[in-house]
C-alpha cells in the first residue's frame, strides 16, 4: 500500500522537543471545553538538546492523553501528537486487524499513549464506539493488539506533566488541564506555607506540575506522589523537588537544597475554625475565667491529627482534663503538645521518633471537653506561646554531605520543569 509521506520532526531525536509536546498537549486537551476566555499557554519551544536516558528507563516514561478528532485515523492522530514512533506507525497503517479497528474509534474520546524517554511508544489505549478499549503494547518482535484487560501493565510508574494558568481557581484550572483533583490538593498542600491560596492567589498566576502516575488494570490513570513542580504567584516563582534521603524518608526541597517551609506546621490538622484562642477565657466547663495555654481548633471527630515538625514522643496517654494526650519534644526547646484525641495512630508510643507531618493522632472530645476539637499548645523552654502568633523556627537545611547526592538525583527534574516552563533553575552549589 502506498501512503503519503509523513512529516519527520525533529521532535522525536531530541527529548526537549518531546517534552513539549507533552506540555502543549496537556495545555490544550480541554481547550474547546474550557467556559473561561484563555490565550495559548505554550508555544513551541526553542531548540534544547539533552542527552535522553536509556530507552529502558521506565522512571523516565511520559503519558499523554489527548482526544481523538472526528474523522482522524490513527497514524494522523499519533503524528499531531508528537508520537512518531516509525515502527508504531507502520504497524497501525498496514496491519489489517489494527486498520479495522481504526474504523471503530470514538471521536472525542481519550486515547492514552505512554512513550519511552527516547520517544518510542510502550503502549497506547484505544477507546472505541462500542465502550470496549483496546491495547496495542510492544513486543520484542514489534507490536501486538489485545482488549484491554487481558494484558496486565507492569504496574511501573511513569511521570506525567501539565501545566496551567489561573483562570479563575486552582480547581478549576486542573480540570481544563485534565490534572486529578488529588493532585491539585496535594499541590496546594505542598506550597502552602509559601502560598496562602484562599488570600493570595490571583488570575495569571502559573504552574507547571510533574506527578507519578500509573495505569489500573482497566488502562485508568491512578496518580502518585508529586515529583517536581513551580508554582508562580503574583510574580515569585517557587519550585520544589522530591528527594529521597537514606532510610526512606523524602521531603520536598527547593533546588539549592533547602528544607521546603517552615520547622514547624502552623496548623497540625484541617479544621473547620478556631473554637477558642490563646489566653484569657471564660472556661466553658468550670465557669470561671482561665488562660488558655494553647489554641483549640474545631474539626470532625476522627480527623489526623500530624506532628508538626521532626521530634521524640515524650507522653502519650490519658493526662487528667487534656484527655487523651500526646507530647513531642523537637529540636531548639521547642514542645509541641495535643489534646482531646479519640485515639492515637497504631504504634505511637513515648520513645517512638516522628517527622512533621506524621499522623499522631485523631480529633476527639476526650477529657474536658464540650465537643470535637485538637487543644494545640507549643511551648519553647517550658512557656507556653500562642501557636498562631510564634515566629516559626527555620526548618533545618540539608547535611552537607547530602548535598552530591541530592544535586544528582534532582537534576533530571530541574531539566524537564526548565522545558515546561522555558526558564532554568538554579541548583544547588558545588562544594
Amino acid at each position: 500500500m502506498n501512503r503519503p509521506p509523513l512529516r519527520r520532526r525533529v521532535l522525536r531525536t531530541t527529548l526537549a522537543l518531546y517534552g513539549a509536546a507533552v506540555v502543549g498537549l496537556a495545555v490544550a486537551a480541554f481547550s474547546d471545553q474550557v467556559p473561561y476566555a484563555r490565550t495559548p499557554l505554550v508555544t513551541d519551544l526553542p531548540p534544547i538538546t539533552l542527552t535522553p536516558p536509556a530507552a529502558t528507563d521506565t522512571a523516565q516514561a511520559y503519558v499523554i492523553r489527548e482526544a481523538f478528532r472526528r474523522g482522524e485515523t490513527l497514524p494522523a492522530f499519533l503524528e499531531r501528537i508528537g508520537a512518531e514512533d516509525e515502527g508504531l506507525l507502520d504497524y497501525t497503517s498496514l496491519d489489517e486487524e489494527v486498520r479495522a479497528i481504526q474504523r471503530q474509534l470514538r471521536a472525542h474520546s481519550t486515547a492514552t499513549v505512554r512513550l519511552r524517554a527516547d520517544g518510542r511508544v510502550d503502549s497506547l489505549i484505544l477507546p472505541l464506539v462500542s465502550g470496549a478499549r483496546v491495547a496495542i503494547h510492544r513486543a520484542d518482535d514489534g507490536f501486538r493488539m489485545a482488549p484491554v484487560g487481558t494484558e496486565n501493565d507492569d504496574g511501573t510508574a511513569f511521570l506525567e506533566l501539565r501545566q496551567g494558568v489561573i483562570t479563575h481557581s486552582l480547581f478549576a484550572t486542573a480540570s481544563e488541564i485534565g490534572m486529578p483533583d488529588a493532585v491539585a490538593s496535594k499541590l496546594a498542600e505542598i506550597f502552602g506555607t509559601q502560598i496562602d491560596f484562599s488570600r493570595d492567589l490571583r488570575v495569571g498566576d502559573s504552574f507547571a506540575v510533574i506527578y507519578e502516575t500509573k495505569l489500573d488494570a482497566e488502562g485508568l490513570p491512578q496518580p502518585g506522589e508529586i515529583v517536581a513542580a513551580e508554582f508562580v504567584n503574583q510574580g515569585k516563582r517557587h519550585v520544589v523537588l522530591r528527594y529521597d534521603l537514606p532510610g526512606g524518608k523524602s521531603g520536598y526541597y527547593t533546588p539549592d537544597g533547602r528544607v521546603l517551609g517552615t520547622g514547624f506546621l502552623r496548623y497540625p490538622l484541617r479544621f473547620t475554625r478556631v473554637s477558642s484562642n490563646f489566653g484569657g477565657r471564660f472556661h466553658p466547663i468550670k465557669r470561671e475565667w482561665r488562660h488558655h495555654a494553647g489554641t483549640d481548633f474545631a474539626a470532625p471527630p476522627g480527623t489526623p491529627v500530624m506532628a508538626a515538625s521532626d521530634g521524640v514522643v515524650k507522653f502519650a496517654g490519658w493526662q487528667n482534663g487534656y484527655g487523651n494526650f500526646v507530647l513531642v519534644e523537637h529540636r531548639s526547646g521547642y514542645v509541641t503538645g495535643y489534646g482531646h484525641l479519640k485515639g492515637f495512630a497504631p504504634g505511637l508510643k513515648a520513645g517512638k521518633r516522628v517527622s512533621q507531618g506524621d499522623v499522631i493522632g485523631y480529633v476527639g472530645s476526650t477529657g474536658w471537653a464540650t465537643g470535637p476539637h485538637l487543644h494545640y499548645e507549643v511551648r519553647i523552654n517550658g512557656k507556653p506561646q500562642d501557636p498562631l502568633k510564634i515566629a516559626l523556627p527555620a526548618p533545618e537545611p540539608l547535611p552537607e554531605r547530602e548535598l552530591a547526592r541530592f544535586r544528582q538525583q534532582t537534576a533530571p527534574l530541574l531539566e524537564k520543569i526548565a522545558l515546561l516552563t522555558r526558564t532554568p533553575v538554579e541548583v544547588a552549589a558545588a562544594d
